[in-house]
C-alpha cells in the first residue's frame, strides 16, 4: 500500500496526546506499507455488498482499510483477544467508522451466526485440524448473495518460505502478540477439497509481496 494511504489509515491508531502509546500506530503503519494482505483482500471484496464477518479481526484494521477504499459494506469483527477488541472498538468509535462493530469471541469453541461474506486472515494455522475443518464448513455455509470467503494463511510445505513462516508465527506467540502458538498448517489440496465439497469455486494464489513468508490468498464463492 502506498505510504500516503498507509498513513491515512494508520492515523486513526495514533494517540490523542504526544506522550501517548504509539505502538498500534507504528504497527499498523508498518503492516500497511509492507504487507500485501490488505490490497489483496480489498480487491477480492470489491464490488460485493454482502455484510462482512472478519473472524480473527485483531485491531480491526480491515474495517479502516475498507472505508478508506470507499467500500461501505457492513462490517463485524470478532477476536479472542479482549485487549485488541477493546482497542479496536475505541479506535473505530473515535474514527467514526459507520456500520462497524467488534465482539470478543473464541473461534475455537464458538462460531457466530452470519450471512454474507467472511474474512479469515492469518488465523487458520492457530487452530487444530478438526477445528479448521469445522470453521471452513461453517464459513462456507455463511456465504449469501454475492458473498465471498476471503482467507490469507501460510500453507504447509518444507520450502524456505514455509520455514520462515513457522518461525515468524512462533515468535509472534512468544512476544505476546498472538495468544496461541500455531497448531496446524493446512495444505492447498486440503483447503480446496473441503471448500469444493461445500459447493464453492476456489481460487488460490501466492501473496508474498516483498515479504519472506509463505502466505497465500484464497477467494471462494458459490457458482
Amino acid at each position: 500500500m502506498s505510504g500516503e494511504d498507509a498513513r491515512a489509515i494508520a492515523r486513526a491508531f495514533a494517540p490523542r496526546r504526544p506522550w501517548g502509546n504509539r505502538w498500534d500506530y507504528y504497527y499498523t503503519l508498518g503492516k500497511l506499507r509492507s504487507d500485501p494482505l490488505y490490497p489483496g483482500v480489498l480487491q477480492a471484496l470489491r464490488g460485493s455488498t454482502a455484510p462482512l464477518l472478519d473472524m480473527g479481526c485483531g485491531l480491526g484494521l480491515l474495517a479502516h482499510a475498507l472505508r478508506h477504499d470507499q467500500q461501505t459494506l457492513a462490517y463485524r469483527g470478532v477476536d479472542n483477544d479482549a485487549a485488541k477488541i477493546r482497542r479496536a472498538t475505541k479506535v473505530a468509535e473515535r474514527a467514526g467508522l459507520v456500520g462497524s462493530s467488534f465482539e470478543l469471541m473464541d473461534l475455537a469453541t464458538t462460531l457466530p451466526s452470519h450471512r454474507g461474506s467472511v474474512a479469515i486472515l492469518d488465523v487458520l494455522q492457530y487452530l487444530p485440524e478438526p477445528a479448521q475443518q469445522s470453521l471452513l464448513r461453517a464459513s462456507a455455509a455463511m456465504l449469501d448473495g454475492d458473498g465471498r470467503l476471503v482467507m490469507r494463511m501460510a500453507l504447509a510445505d518444507e520450502t524456505r518460505r514455509g520455514r520462515i513462516s513457522r518461525i515468524g508465527d512462533r515468535a509472534a506467540n512468544l512476544i505476546g502478540w498472538m495468544q496461541f502458538r500455531p497448531r496446524h498448517y493446512p495444505s492447498a489440496d486440503a483447503l480446496r477439497a473441503v471448500l469444493q465439497q461445500c459447493g464453492l469455486r476456489v481460487s488460490l494464489s501466492p501473496l508474498y509481496g516483498n515479504t519472506p513468508f509463505n502466505n497465500w490468498l484464497l477467494v471462494a464463492h458459490r457458482d
